[in-house]
């Protein structure tokens, strides 16, 4: 079975490669996402020769300079961690995500400790969760548009389905770009992500749909480029309740004149209790797909909002 190739920090898969000698496998990503996701693993500290255990590694400021150093001041690694993680970036533009360890001081994706360089050469002055890690800061400078998330914040429901929805959207779009790109591919993929989009940002359901009003006036490779960089910063936006209920409205009009009077209400009592926070979004979301079954529509089975990522993760049961 073909899967989608994402990157990961390879402690997270249970390699014994931190400081410590030790690991932080994340169950979660290694049997759950890992049933779906064809893991490259990294390393930078290991990448550049250091060894395991050794001397944790801080990031230290000095000058107005962040600076990459052992902790008990015995090494500096900082042009040898910027040189690896510039150029695995650069190779890594065939995956569709990628997940951080977290306060990692080569692959934090925020929030990772600065520590304030002393007089006397030190790095024990004071420190502010502010930085970001060298690897985790070159692999987004070098791929904008990869979905790239932390451990610790996968486990938030919202986080975590937000990141992986992105990453089988991007993965798709990949696809896409694979197949060879027209006018008639990218709206055709539009169509299927309208709703999805919709869900997330209004602003960017619009403006996309401008977009591609002209598609096969202009050109291709620019409109692509503006429509992927506009697709990934909409689905970045946390959806909400409101957003959900508006598409399920939508979605329940395509049955208006199939359903009768009892299917009808009980489909808007359902999306209304979803609305004040009874029901979980899963709960509509089984029911048109059980009426899509009994009444089939092309345009609507097509939509990626109905299945943006494999029931088995059971990403949208808190939602």
């Amino acid at each position: 079975m073909y899967k989608i190739q994402v990157g990961i920090s390879a402690c997270l898969l249970g390699q014994e490669v931190r400081f410590d000698g030790g690991h932080k496998r994340s169950s979660f990503c290694e049997q759950e996402l890992g049933a779906h996701f064809d893991y490259h693993p990294v390393c930078p500290e290991m990448a550049i020769g250091l060894g395991s255990p050794r001397a944790a590694i801080r990031l230290v400021r000095r000058q107005g300079e962040i600076r990459a150093e052992a902790s008990n001041g015995s090494f500096d690694v900082t042009d040898k961690l910027i040189a690896f993680s510039e150029q695995k970036a650069r190779q890594l533009d065939f995956i569709s995500g990628y997940i951080l360890c977290a306060k990692s001081p080569s692959c934090g994706m925020e929030r990772v400790r600065i520590y304030a360089g002393t007089a006397d050469g030190g790095n024990n002055g004071g420190s502010a969760k502010e930085g970001v890690g060298l690897f985790a800061q070159a692999l987004m400078a070098a791929n904008p548009l990869l979905p790239v998330e932390e451990d610790g914040r996968l486990c938030d429901p919202v986080l975590r389905e937000n990141f992986v929805l992105r990453v089988f959207a991007y993965h798709d779009w990949q696809q896409l770009c694979a197949r060879g790109l027209s006018a008639a591919a990218l709206i055709e993929f539009h169509s299927r992500y309208k709703y999805l989009v919709l869900s997330h940002a209004t602003t960017h359901y619009r403006a996309l749909g401008k977009l591609l009003a002209h598609v096969g006036k202009a050109n291709l490779q620019e409109v692509a480029q503006r429509y992927i960089q506009g697709l990934m910063t909409a689905l970045s936006v946390r959806a909400t309740r409101r957003n959900h209920t508006n598409v399920l409205m939508h979605l329940q009009g395509y049955f208006k004149k199939v359903l009768t009077p009892a299917q009808k209400q009980e489909l808007a009592d359902t999306i209304d209790k979803y609305r004040t926070g009874i029901l979980p979004l899963l709960v509509p979301l089984t029911l048109i797909r059980h009426y899509l079954r009994e009444y089939p529509n092309s345009y609507l089975a097509a939509q990626v909002y109905l299945n943006p990522h494999p029931d088995t993760l059971k990403l949208r049961y808190g939602l």
